[in-house]
This record gives C-alpha cells, structure tokens and sequence, in this order.
C-alpha cells in the first residue's frame, strides 16, 4: 500500500506541476499553451483568421499600456476552408486586415477589422492585398500600415494601432528598385532604435532583397532610403529579426503557396554586411518537415525577465495548398552562438513575462506525420529535385526502385481524395504498392536535438490506414535501444481506420518508428497523420 500510495503521490506531483506550468495556477512559471497543426480562435470563441501579417508592441490608447497587436489579412478562403479541409480552393478574395490584441502572446482578443475593401477596392475593383506590416510614425503621430496592394504599395494610416486605417498614399517601387511592385514584405521594428523599417524582395524573380527605413518625405509616410542587402537564388516570404544584438534576415523558397525551409543571414548592421555573402543558410532544425510545414511569415522577440526568446511565426496557406489544419504555426528559436535552431513543435508552453518556454505534454514528435510537407509526388524530378519524403526514410528491400524522372519508380506518396480528406488531414499521405510483389521498409528516427529532448519513457504511437488485401505482412512499428515492438495490421481496410501501439518504452533519448509492407503485385496501403506523444 505503501508503494501504491508514493506513485499515486508522484503522478498527482506531476499533473500539478504540469498545472502549474501550462494552465499559469503556480508561481513556477505562466507558461501558456501553443498548439499548432489546428485552427486558432480568440479568447472568446471567435476565429482568428490573420495570415501574411506581424506583431507589434504599442501602447494601448485607452490605459496606455503596453500590448501586442497582431495584423493579418483575412481572407474569403480561408472561412471555407475551415469550414470544410476537404477541398484545396482557389483565389484569395480579400475580406478585411484584421488586428488581434493580447498582453501574453497566447490569448487574443478581436479589436475588429481595421482596413476593409472600401479603402483597397478602386472605383469598386477587386485586387491583391496582402503581405503587411504596421509601423508608428513619430513625426505625424500616426500608425502607418503598408500592404502590397496589386502591383504597387499601399500606405495607409490611423490615429491609433486598432484602426481604422484610411487610404494615406500608394507608391510605386520602379525609381527604387525597378519594378513596381515587392516580392514579398514585411514591416520591422527595432526596439533599441524605435525605428522600423519595410523588408522586401525584388519584384520579379525576387532573387534579391532589400531594406528601407520608413519615414516621412514631403510630409507623406514613405520609405526613406534603399539598400540592397542580397543577391542570389529567388526568395520570398522576406522577413527578419534581432536576436542579442544582431539582425538575421530571413526568408523561404519560391513555392507558391507551399512550405519550405527557413533561411536566414545575419549581420551586426540592419543594413549588412549580411553574412554569408549572398549566400542563404538553410535554419538547422526545419528540413524535416520544412519549418513545421509553412513558409516564412514573421518573426516576434520577446525580451523577457529571464531570457530573450524568438518565436518563428509561419504562416500555412493551407486554404490554397492543403497543407493540413491550422493557418498559423509558431515555435521558438534556439541559439547557438550567433547559429540559429528552429524547434519543430506541436505543442508548447510560453511565458511572455520571463521569456522561458517548454515543451507541452502532448506534443507530436513525428516530423511531416500527416506527409503535407511534398508539394509534389515524390520522386520528384522538377524543383525541388527530392528522391525521399521529407523527415521519412523509404527503403525498398524488393520491387521497384526509386528513380527520379523514371516512369518505372514507384511513388511513394498517395493524393488523398475529397473522401479521404474528410477523415485525414491534406493533400497527400504515405503510400506503399507497387505493379510487382514489393518489400518496403518506410521509417523515421526520433532523437533529441541539442535543445528538446525526447525523455525516457513511455510513449503511444498512432497513424490511420487504410489498405488493401494480399499483404503477407504489414506492420507499424517502434524501435528504441534494441527493443523493438508492433502493431500487425490483419486483413483488408477498406475504409480509413486508426492503429494504435501504446506503451513503447523509450531509451537513450532515441526511438526508430515505421512501417513495414510485404506485398503482392497491385496490393496497397495508405498512411496518414502518424502521431508519437509522450504518455
């Protein structure tokens, strides 16, 4: 009874602590919950719908107060898509820049439509508008909020950070950088300074990015200068930071709507020498599952009691690309030295006062478990050139090889049908057949990276099947410090159904989990959102 009554003691410890940490009731810390990979809603019920935008501190015009505004288009789609994941739609009807306030980081709160298609729309005409950002303008005690607004950019302004923005001017960006529009852009505000600054690529092509210093010219918001802080391989999703000192320029691949790598420079200057020289580096930590599935949206430090923290805010176009749920994806950064860490997380705690941050109890390990992170069939011979699924290992043991550009390659990811996507999560999830009898050995390591570590213990591995018959073996296992456990998938599955195999010890900081297929000609098996979370 004694024994009993110690580990009921340590389990009730634990569910406290995690109370404590996770729900902010204790004075350990007032970590607050971020989970990604699922849509957002206010701290009343409301859905968040803000994409292409930032954050900014400014000072609340009622109380005076510092607060965090979050700006964002929201677009038509975007309800829709919400509404109903199954369908990847087309077109981006702009509904309205949303501004979203919270005082943590976490809970947020709907100041209301702050720039509506009144402004943005001609003479009634509808355009793109989006990629924005918002500055304070000292000398004219105004809230500039610039946007792309079709091939030019719009400036517009409000008395106070909750809007309403009115139609301020739009400018043409030929004289500055020779073409009308930006690639991309975003809106940067240094804090040591107070000054902001507009970061954006090059029209076309967008093989190079620039800063301008936002100021007034001409008693007019305007960008004041331009200096070019890169040339190279086409960008987009241009944004940046500062982290202790230093300025890290950011910015993804030319995918469309899709995901990619996080890259970044860095330099001591906000105007360069960014390092190294025109030379993007792919951010460690984001090429498993290309930067948790999103491409570069915009970045947020949190200077806190405790440590200062950066958090990647990336934005999943999920509406135009069916890359799964959820339209925001943010995780915090970690350092080593000047060398920047991205954590890939599904769920974790942040505490804005001190900085600190943790991994939440029901965070996913797997890397790219749903398969979003392939924009294309893989292998894939057009860019990007990819042989394997991203964070996945496919070992073809017999059958048909991989071969990129080959008719005869088998294909190792399946497009999930409207049907499908009613029950799974995108566009596309694991596939395992072949036209000839086929071994297959698909597989993912897990271990812990220098900054979040995978505890010993026990652990619960999940995925959804569906499959055909004419399998001599098909199986879903997890592997750790030789002790290797499974869950044998028996028969036909003709509709999606989820396999669970619970209580898989955990050792050394390291798991190996898959799946294993020994088929007949034509025989199949589909794999979709594979989950591994701590028990």
């Amino acid at each position: 009874m004694k024994m009993i009554s110690t580990t009921l003691m340590k389990r009730c410890a634990c569910l406290c602590l995690f109370a404590c940490l996770f729900l902010g009731t204790g004075a350990v810390a007032q970590l607050r919950n971020i989970k990604n990979d699922t849509f957002w809603n206010t701290v009343d019920g409301r859905p968040i719908y803000s994409q292409g935008g930032g954050i900014f501190q400014f000072a609340d015009p009622l109380t005076h107060a510092k607060k965090y505004y979050w700006y964002g288009v929201h677009y038509k789609q975007a309800e829709t898509y919400r509404a109903d994941p199954s369908v990847t739609l087309n077109g981006n009807i702009f509904e309205s820049v949303t501004c979203y306030s919270s005082t943590d980081m976490v809970s947020w709160k709907l100041e209301g439509d702050v720039l509506l298609p009144e402004v943005t729309n001609v003479n009634g005409r509808r355009t793109w508008v989006g990629r924005l950002g918002v500055a304070y303008v000292k000398e004219l005690n105004k809230y500039a909020l610039f946007v792309q607004h079709g091939g030019k950019v719009l400036i517009t302004v409000a008395d106070k950070p909750t809007g309403p923005f009115s139609w301020h001017q739009e400018i043409s960006m030929e004289q500055r950088i020779g073409t009308t529009n930006t690639g991309d852009q975003t809106v940067f505000t240094d804090e040591d300074t107070g000054k902001s600054y507009l970061v954006y690529s090059y029209g076309k092509g967008r093989n190079k990015i620039y800063v301008s210093e936002i100021g007034v010219k001409d008693g007019k918001v305007d960008l004041l200068d331009c200096t070019q802080v890169f040339k190279g391989e086409s960008r987009e999703g241009n944004c940046m930071f500062k982290y202790k000192g230093r300025y890290y320029m950011c910015a993804s691949n030319i995918y469309g709507w899709d995901a990619s790598f996080a890259y970044y420079l860095v330099a001591d200057d906000i105007r360069g020498p960014y390092i190294p020289t025109d030379d993007m580096q792919v951010m460690n930590g984001c090429a498993d599952d290309y930067a948790h599935v999103t491409q570069t949206g915009f970045f947020y430090t949190i200077r806190g009691s405790k440590q200062e923290t950066v958090i990647y805010c990336g934005d999943r176009w999920a509406d135009f690309a069916g890359n799964g749920l959820g339209y925001n994806q943010w995780v915090p950064l970690s350092f080593d030295g000047r060398v920047p860490y991205f954590n890939s997380l599904g769920s974790w705690g942040l505490d804005a006062k001190t900085g600190l941050w943790q991994v939440a109890p029901d965070n996913n390990y797997v890397r790219n478990g749903s398969f979003e992170a392939d924009r294309k069939n893989i292998p894939s011979p057009v860019k990007p050139v990819q042989e394997q699924l991203t964070g996945w290992l496919t070992n073809v043991l017999a059958g048909n090889k991989i071969a990129i550009g080959s008719a005869d390659s088998i294909v190792l990811n399946h497009v999930n049908s409207v049907d499908d996507r009613k029950i799974v999560i995108g566009e596309k999830s694991l596939n395992m057949t072949d036209k000839v009898p086929f071994k297959r050995k698909v597989s993912q390591v897990i271990a812990s990276s220098p900054y979040v570590a995978l505890a010993d213990g026990l652990y619960t591995l999940t995925a959804k099947v569906k499959n055909s018959a004419g399998f001599a073996t098909l199986d879903m296992y997890a592997e750790s410090k030789g002790k290797a456990m499974k869950y044998s998938i028996k028969g036909e599955n003709a509709a999606w159904q989820t396999i669970t195999l619970a209580h898989i010890p955990v050792k050394g900081g390291k798991v190996e989990v898959g799946f294993f297929a020994d088929g007949a000609a034509k025989a199949f098996c589909w794999v979709d959102d594979v989950g591994l979370v701590r028990e």
